[in-house]
This record gives structure tokens, sequence and C-alpha cells, in this order.
């Protein structure tokens, strides 16, 4: 287990969500709906979906009455029904540099466009099912403050008896890394051993992160920012190695 530090990345993305937070709670919104409407049951006590769900909008401060219009929305009927889709798409964007896309649509052929146009317009291709897929692994990301544990050694111990695989300085916070399945067990583990989560979601990380220049940088992100843009799209991640001065110059 060790603290390497990927924080630039996370920090650069983190703020590019903030920037965009009513779209985000939008999205937020409809991950709920999904994950209640799949799991069948309102209750996240007995819907682990629901559940990740929950605590990852609560992370991004989704207000509780936008959570519980989200959950509803999932049993309505008529108009207030809701039927999404899961779908993902992949491709490559400047300088070949994978991307990784999933979304949340209620139109197929409506995303697929918006999809390809973002890719198309900012010098990248949409690629088939499975050509970037590869390489990146799912993984569980739990968020604590450090005002709640600042000893790395008491973290690291903390981390290693609740079963998470790893764990990230980020500055103001901790991120502790768990297999995607064992994320709600880690967590719960944490809780029971009296540590307050911040936030915990599904994530997916780059198996092996490509540096690029400063310019390909700011070509990446212009593809980047256009697919965070679109409604439907709920999660894009890259290969892209954001250092610390890729960070600075894409902040500029």
């Amino acid at each position: 287990m060790s603290g390497h530090s990927k924080w630039a990345t996370t920090k650069h993305r983190k703020a590019a969500q903030d920037s965009k937070r009513s779209a985000l709670f939008s999205k937020l919104s409809r991950i709920i709906t999904v994950a209640a409407k799949e799991g069948g049951d309102p209750n996240p006590e007995n819907n682990a979906s629901l559940s990740a769900a929950i605590v990852k909008a609560k992370g991004y401060s989704l207000p509780k009455d936008k959570i519980d219009a989200a959950i509803k929305k999932a049993f309505g009927s008529g108009s207030d029904s809701a039927v999404y889709e899961t779908v993902i798409y992949e491709g490559y964007g400047p300088a070949g540099i994978a991307v990784y896309c999933e979304a949340l649509t209620d139109n197929r052929n409506r995303t697929a466009a918006d999809v390809r146009g973002a890719f198309t317009h900012s010098g990248g291709n949409l690629g088939t099912t499975g050509s970037v897929a590869f390489q990146f692994e799912r993984k569980g990301q739990i968020i604590i403050d450090k005002s709640v544990i600042e000893d790395e050694d008491e973290l690291m111990m903390a981390v290693a008896e609740a079963g998470g695989s790893d764990y990230e300085d980020a500055g103001d916070e901790w991120f502790i890394y768990t297999a995607y399945v064992d994320l709600m067990a880690v967590k719960a583990a944490l809780e029971g051993a009296g540590i307050e989560v911040k936030g915990a979601e599904l994530t997916m990380i780059a198996n092996n992160p490509t540096e690029v220049s400063i310019s390909d940088a700011k070509k990446v992100m212009r593809l980047i920012d256009k697919l965070e843009e679109l409604d439907d799209l709920q999660n894009v991640y890259h290969t892209m190695d954001i250092t610390d001065e890729i960070a600075e110059a894409l902040d500029e």
C-alpha cells in the first residue's frame, strides 16, 4: 500500500465539475433515479447501488429534496416515469489519449450523435466498444477529510483494516481506493471504526497515464470539456497524465 499521488488530475477534474454545479446536480439526480429503479427499492438500506449514488450526491452537496425527488421519479408513471439506459462510448482524443465515457440516456441516437460530434470537432475519433476500456481499471473511491485523520500512518492502518487497497494524499482530503465490488463494505468498515466518510463512488483509473505536451493537453481538455457539457454523459475518464505543470497551465 502506498500514498502515491495523482492529485493534480483529481483536483483539475473536481474544479471543472464544481464550476458546472447546476449541470452536475442534474446528472447526479439521474444517477439516483436509475440506481433506485434498477435496484427495485427506494430504500438505500436495501439497495446498495442507490446507497452509493446518494453518498456520491451528498459529496457534491446535492440537496436532500432533489435526492428525494430523484428517487420518487424512479417509481413514477406516465410522464413522470424515467426510462434511461446505460451506454458506454470509447475513443481517442488528440495525442492518442484514450477517452472512456459513461452515459445515461433516454435517446441513444441523440447521445451517440452528440458524442461523435464532440470527438470530431476536437480532433479525436469515436471508437468501437472495447477499443480503450482495457486501458482503465474500475475501482471504488472513498473520500475522508484530513480533519478526521491527519496522521498518514493512522490512515494507512485504518485502510488496511477496512479492506482498502490503496490511498492517495489529496491536499485537504484522503482518497482511499478499493476493489470496485468492495466499495460499500470498506465504507461501512471505516464508519464502523468511527471514521466519518465524506463521499464514496465508483471510478475508472488509467493503468498507464500518458505524458503529453502542454499544447496537446489543452487540446485534450477541450474535448473533455465538450463531453462533460453533454447532459447525457455522467462520467468522462481519460489516460492523460495531468502533472502539476500541466494542471497549472490548464487553469490559466
